[in-house]
């Protein structure tokens, strides 16, 4: 068997399934584990990712008014991989190649490649599709495996969470414009112990003001931009750490794109991290660090 991902949470899902060895191709965004960046990426975006937040939202509000795709897909590279699965999503065409364009593409190459599309909009979407994921690649018992683990971490969590106060936590993410998190986000908040403010589970990012955002009362705000890891993170949230300080009384920068926006495996480690936080404990200094921590309180940022 040969397998094709296109989408990082794809990835991570297949090697924690121990299918690595068939794993033949990835997207330009897969990272993790770190040796998949030897495989062939099959995919490049339209817009550089290295721009400024401001600036990357602009470029792809044009490119989807242009009815363009954000991201192209090899073709020729798909064809020579001849995989027997592919895994795509269809949950958002801003963050990976969308599941019509690729089967639109395998018609082309004439392939019948078995295709497997994500579209997780809740925590417990993200266990479904490791089981969805592990049955096409005919590893339903792996699948089963790895989701009662996943589900063991998360029974953990809970129980060492239980708390007669419940915080407020609001979750950023996205900072210029901002944007609050939707989607599998607020119930990674509930099961860390806080109670989500801003979209409701399932629905869709929003964008948001900083005054609106203020005013959800949050006790905690968490700030993870998605696509940015935590050093990106830490040095856009630099010129609003003022503006950032007055959301909250504690706000905690978090490596989005590894955990919290990424809906894999991880997303369980983003939930242990956050719970951690909550409880007044110290995080892993790769997932996360306190803005006061990240950001020096003598410095000059300005107010949004």
């Amino acid at each position: 068997m040969k397998i094709v991902s296109l989408l990082p949470a794809a990835t991570e899902i297949v090697c924690a399934l121990g299918l690595r060895e068939p794993l033949v191709g990835r997207s330009h965004e897969c990272d993790f584990p770190e040796d998949v960046k030897a495989l062939p990426p099959l995919t490049r975006a339209r817009v550089d990712p290295s721009l400024p937040s401001a600036r990357l939202d602009e470029e792809v509000r044009r490119i989807m008014a242009a009815r363009l795709p954000i991201y192209m897909l090899d073709e020729v590279l798909l064809a020579a991989l001849a995989p027997d699965v592919v895994v795509t999503q269809a949950a958002c065409e801003v963050c990976a190649i969308p599941y019509e364009q690729v089967v639109a593409s395998l018609r082309r190459t004439a392939f019948r490649a078995r295709v497997v599309s994500l579209q997780p909009s809740r925590l417990a979407h993200v266990l479904e599709d490791v089981q969805a994921v592990a049955e096409a690649c005919d590893v339903g018992a792996r699948g089963l495996a790895l989701v009662g683990s996943l589900r063991e971490r998360l029974e953990r969590v809970a129980a060492s969470s239980r708390t007669s106060s419940r915080p407020r936590v609001a979750v950023v993410e996205w900072l210029a414009p901002p944007m609050l998190a939707g989607h599998w986000v607020p119930d990674a908040i509930t099961a860390a112990g806080g109670v989500a403010l801003g979209p409701e589970a399932g629905g869709s990012s929003p964008y948001a003001t900083w005054a609106e955002i203020r005013s959800l009362g949050a006790d905690v705000v968490v700030v993870a931009p998605c696509g940015f890891d935590l050093g990106r993170t830490v040095a856009e949230a630099a010129p609003l750490a003022e503006t950032l300080r007055g959301l909250a009384p504690r706000v905690l920068l978090v490596d989005g794109n590894a955990y919290l926006n990424r809906p894999g495996p991880r997303l369980v480690e983003a939930v242990e991290t956050i719970a951690a936080w909550l409880r007044g404990e110290a995080v892993p200094e790769d997932r996360a660090v306190p803005l006061q921590a990240a950001v020096s309180s003598e410095a000059s940022p300005s107010r949004a």
